[in-house]
């Protein structure tokens, strides 16, 4: 599916996180309990994305003006990359990891992380990333993966 990715910018905080609080809702709620998924949800809200887009390089994906999905950037941590689930399966997050890939190799990066939900976990692997461990906090089970990006 085509969309634009572009640089997220504050007027986006609320369209930020309504995207990933329906994806928490609607596609991690398969792998996490309510009680999980809520505490998640808190990190979320439109005034936690713009304390986000101070710390991070976000991005957003828009289809037909309307923003589908977001990722960012920390360094060499992948974040927080969420696809509204009515667009999930489209390629539209292929296309933003392409894209914090190619600003991680523009800055000199040669390893990703990302700490990756269960939910996620395999998209991560068809994108090259490697699992390296479990980290459990508290009930939440997160897979901490690596990519290597080769740089000459």
């Amino acid at each position: 599916m085509d969309c634009l990715i572009r640089s997220a910018t504050r007027e986006d905080a609320s369209a930020i996180s309504t995207v990933i609080v329906n994806a928490l809702r609607q596609s991690n709620a398969h792998d996490y309990s309510p009680e999980i998924i809520a505490r998640v949800e808190q990190g979320f809200a439109p005034k936690a994305i713009l304390d986000l887009l101070i710390q991070r390089e976000v991005y957003v994906a828009m289809v037909r003006g309307q923003i589908v999905a977001t990722a960012s950037l920390d360094r060499d941590v992948v974040r927080s990359v969420f696809v509204d689930p009515a667009h999930q399966g489209a390629g539209i997050g292929r296309q933003l990891m392409a894209m914090l890939l190619a600003v991680a190799v523009g800055n000199g990066i040669e390893r990703l992380l990302v700490p990756s939900s269960i939910t996620a976990e395999g998209f991560y692997a068809s994108l090259g990333f490697n699992k390296i461990r479990d980290e459990f906090h508290g009930a939440e089970h997160t897979i901490i993966m690596e990519r290597m990006l080769g740089l000459a």
